[in-house]
């Protein structure tokens, strides 16, 4: 297909699904423009997993939500599967990207169930009933997750990491080529964060989607990434595995900004001194 670039990482042959070219991000205020980032040339291939590091207050969701298409962006080209974002219709992006927000979704009498069966709006048509297809897809998304037990329950009764696995689930049944999340981990235990990556890191695999999310459990998005996007105020974005992002110093750099942390770059790991 014209505009889908493909090279050879490691023994695998991958294909850029997404390419962003001198992309700009940031804000239109009435008649005032905040430019939060710009510069931005980068791909996301298929059958990987791509983790975004980076400060707060850089610009990681902003940049998602300007992949997404939530924010218009402010310059540059954005190109899904070799064509650019503008000219997706609303249906067709719902079939190819699959969205993990760290908004609370706005639900009330709804079961988890029912939320994840949300993921088959863009298959259903005008009355939205469910055919054995979707049935089967939500089963599946849920079992993937692991939230089997929580299928009845009201989602206002769940706690915060069980609704983000849900939302997991309802991005799953949407059956994507494509998946963004921002902050997946942020509500969940440690062993559920290891659990969650290591999910999202097979589903990039055996299903050959691109998923892409921003992180702030470093050390835990190096093990497990494929890549690394890291944004900074200082460099801009940095993309690399991870232990070359290590073996450049971008990632000591990064990490080392308190004179009382100190980053390993063969092991990826990250110390606190103690006095």
């Amino acid at each position: 297909m014209e505009g889908i670039e493909t090279y050879k990482y490691g023994m695998k042959e991958c294909v850029s699904s997404i390419k962003l070219s001198d992309l700009c991000i940031g804000y239109r205020v009435k008649q005032d423009v905040r430019v939060v980032a710009k510069g931005l040339t980068a791909t996301l291939q298929r059958g990987q997993m791509t983790c975004l590091l980076g400060e707060n207050g850089v610009g990681k969701s902003t940049l998602l939500k300007t992949l997404s298409g939530f924010l218009p962006k402010l310059g540059g080209s954005i190109q899904l599967e070799g064509r650019e974002l503008e000219a997706y219709s609303e249906n067709e992006l719902a079939r190819t990207i699959g969205i993990v927000l760290t908004e609370k979704p706005d639900v009330h009498q709804m079961t988890a169930m029912e939320l994840v069966e949300m993921g088959r709006a863009p298959y259903t048509g005008f009355w939205g009933g469910l055919n054995r297809d979707d049935h089967e897809a939500c089963d599946e998304a849920i079992r993937m997750v692991g939230i089997e037990a929580l299928r009845n329950r009201q989602v206002r009764t769940l706690s915060d990491g069980e609704r983000q696995k849900v939302m997991i689930a309802k991005a799953l049944a949407q059956q994507t080529p494509i998946i963004y999340l921002d902050e997946p981990t942020a509500f969940l235990d440690y062993p559920s964060k290891v659990d969650m990556l290591m999910l999202l890191s097979r589903v990039s695999r055996e299903a050959r989607k691109t998923v892409f999310l921003s992180t702030h459990d470093l050390e835990l998005a190096l093990q497990v990434a494929d890549m690394v996007w890291l944004m900074t105020s200082d460099e801009g974005l940095k993309i690399g595995t991870p232990h070359e992002l290590a073996a450049s110093g971008a990632l000591g750099r990064f990490v080392e900004r308190s004179k009382d942390i100190t980053f390993d770059a063969q092991t990826l790991s990250v110390r606190v001194k103690t006095h």
